[in-house]
Order: C-alpha cells, then structure tokens, then sequence
C-alpha cells in the first residue's frame, strides 16, 4: 500500500473517531519527545480588528492559542529607507483595548506605555509561557523595498538594528519571520528585484542571527515555485541561521485561471490539466531536493478556499471552466474556512479525493476549493509520517470560534 492510501485511510478513520489521536512518545534527540518537536505556527493579521473583528482575544477563547507554538504577527514594514516601522500604528500599539476585547478581561487604562495588539499579545504570552510570538516583515504588498534594504553592508546593519530598536525593546517578539516576496524575482508590481537578492538575503538573515544571538527565533515564508527558489535562495545556507522555513502550501490555483482547480491539494490530482502541478509534498521535496534539512521544513496550510462561479456541471465542478470569482466576503474568489463549512446547509456537497489529499464544494454551478478537517488531518500525519518540521497556518482569523482546524492540527502534530 502507497503513502496516498496510507494516509487516506488515516485520515478516514481519524474523522470517523473526531480526530483522536494518541501522541507519538518516541524520544527524540536530547531526551527531547518526537512528538513535542512540531510547529504550529499560524498567522495573525493586525488588520483583522477591523472589518474582520477578530482580535487577539479570539486566539484564547477559540483554544487557538493553547495549540499554537508559534503567532506569526503580520506585517512589519521594510520603509522606504530601509528602516523597520510598524505598517499600522493603531492596530499594533496605540488603539486602546476594551475590556471586552481583553484576552485578561482588563481594558487598557489611559496613559499606558503599550496598547493594541502588542499588550494584547503580551497578555496571551503571560498565559501560556511557551507560545512565541514573531513579528514577520514584509508581505505581499510591503516587499517592495527589502532589496535595497538588503544590498550592502551598511544598509543590512541599519536595517537589523531598527527592527530590534523598533520591536524587539517592546518585550512581545521572540524573533522575527522573513516574509519577503520574493527575493530575485517578481511578487507584488512594483517591488525592487536584482540577480544579487539571492545572496543578500543569506547575508540579512546572517546579520539577524548574528546581533539576536542564537535564542531569538528567526523563520521565513518560502515559496513553492522551483524557479522562484532557484532564482533568491541559497537553500543550504540559509538554514544555518533560521529556524525553520514555511513552504507555501496554497495559491497553487485561482481564479486568475479559467478552469476550476486545486489551491492546496497534498499530492497532484489525478486528471489534472497542468503539467507539471504544484502540490504540498512536491513543494517541500522542491527544498528538500536543493538541500534544505526536512525538520526545519514546515507545510503552510489555508484556512480559507479559492472559487469560481458559472462552472460547467460535470465532475463534480472540478477541472471545468468558469465564467469568473465566486462572490465571497472581502474579496472576489476568496472565502474563508469558517463560511466555506456552512455552506453544505445551504445545498453544496463536499466532495473528498482522499488519494490526493483535497477537498471542494460544489452546488451545480458553483465550485469551492478548500481545506477541510479531513484534508487537514492528512496533511498532519503527512508531515508526521515523513519527518517534516510542523505545518502553518494562514491565517487564524480563517478557522471557525471553535479553532476547529487548528485543533485538528494540534491532535495530529503534537
């Protein structure tokens, strides 16, 4: 039997059982459990106090918090002149929180020192001591000037000691999570690129290292895409100073296509129209294969879904053409989790392919492309099964009130 079905099977019986799973109790290097060695690490976006109203009390009382080693607090922003600067003074440090908003039950009283996010974060630390808290910089649309930021010397130094200046004097921030996208080749329109960012991004994050001193904890967002690895990563050298790495484990599809896909499936679908595919395990083998250790390697997981309205109705909606987005929330084409899992009470069907680890909804003209707690469940015990490092989380404010796919992580990576 191959790992696919292995790893179906599992994934069956663990959503048959609620997903109980006995931790793994093999001891690992210094007396250290195997099983206490993954990361949970999810992402928390400042903006989501507003529209979203998810705050930082929403981490405590969905059990999040409790299940997570690590809060990725996204963005910091790389500044024009290579500073770093907080990318939303309100939301991070100056908004006061009510009482109600309190992960303690306490609102801010006036004058304080720090308000915002970064107390709120403070508290969630005081009650549970192991949980880090890493403010990532950069961003879809805030890696516009990390190439300068990175080009000599002299900009990499000023740049380090702004970010500790900055963030780290302000006691919430164990480390710092590298969210440049991407280094040596196109993101975001606009955003500065040279040949030269593969190098200076092993040299920034060797200047981090080396002026946080080795108890910090430093880590990156790294993408999926070959050619974006081979164009800005010296893969075997950058994890000597980071941590770990999170492999983006979604986007492989959208509605900037034509044709309904996967975003996020764990192995390449059978009938797929692309070839080659990108797929969770493809993806981390892409690092793996360039030399990157498989212990600092962690899968990202979506807590939203990708879809596509006017879709042929045949195979269930999935690889058949579409006339545009789905409507969704905050944006076209873009849900997230917590409506997708409503959305069979309102006449969708969800549909499994179990081999390949994805799920999607479909109602007949209408297609979902999503994680759901089964694929979630298999993306955990794949990592676990091939002694990968953990899985990501973006992002938090995505899972329902009950933390119900973080959990599902927790039972199979913990």
């Amino acid at each position: 039997m191959g790992k696919r079905s292995v790893l179906a099977g599992l994934a069956a019986a663990l959503a048959a059982t609620s997903l109980a799973l006995v931790p793994a109790t093999a001891a690992g290097a210094h007396g250290v459990s195997h099983s206490d060695q993954y990361k949970r690490v999810g992402y928390f976006i400042q903006w989501g106090i507003y529209g979203r109203q998810y705050f930082v009390k929403n981490l405590e009382t969905s059990g999040q918090a409790a299940r997570l080693t690590h809060i990725n607090y996204a963005f910091g922003n790389v500044d024009a002149s290579g500073q770093c600067a907080s990318a939303d003074p309100w939301a991070d440090y100056q908004r006061p929180v009510s009482a109600e908003e309190s992960v303690d039950g306490v609102a801010d009283a006036p004058g304080q020192a720090l308000n915002g996010n970064f107390n709120q974060l403070l508290k969630l630390k005081k009650k549970h001591p192991g949980l880090k808290v890493l403010l990532s910089l950069g961003g879809w649309t805030l890696s516009a000037n990390f190439s300068n930021a990175a080009l000599t010397d002299a900009s990499r130094k000023a740049l380090v000691k702004s970010c500790i200046d900055t963030f780290m004097s302000t006691g919430v921030f164990d480390g710092f999570d590298f969210d440049w996208e991407w280094p040596g080749s196109e993101g975001n329109p606009g955003n500065v690129i040279r040949p030269e960012d593969k190098q200076n991004f092993t040299l920034l994050v060797a200047e981090f290292r080396k002026e946080l001193g080795k108890k910090a904890i430093l880590s990156a967002f790294l993408p999926a895409a070959p050619a974006k690895i081979d164009a800005g990563f010296e893969v075997k050298k950058i994890f000597k100073y980071l941590d770990f790495g999170s492999v983006q484990g979604y986007d492989y599809h959208g509605t900037w296509e034509t044709t309904t896909n996967q975003q996020s499936a764990l192995y390449v679908p059978r009938g797929a129209p692309t070839t080659p595919d990108f797929s969770g395990a493809s993806s981390l083998k892409a690092w793996t294969d360039r030399g990157a250790p498989k212990r600092q390697l962690v899968l990202g997981v979506p807590y939203y879904g990708q879809g596509w309205t006017g879709v042929t109705n045949a195979n269930h909606g999935l690889f058949q053409s579409a006339t545009g987005p789905a409507p969704g929330t905050w944006a076209a084409g873009n849900e997230d989790y917590k409506v997708l899992a409503t959305l069979p009470q309102q006449g969708y069907k969800v549909y499994h392919d179990l081999l390949s680890g994805h799920a999607w909804l479909f109602n007949g003209t209408t297609f979902w492309t999503f994680d759901d707690p089964v694929v979630v469940a298999q993306k955990g015990l794949f990592v676990r099964l091939s002694g990968y490092g953990g899985a990501m989380i973006w992002s938090l404010d995505g899972d329902d009130a009950n933390g119900t796919l973080t959990k599902t992580i927790y039972t199979t990576l913990h």
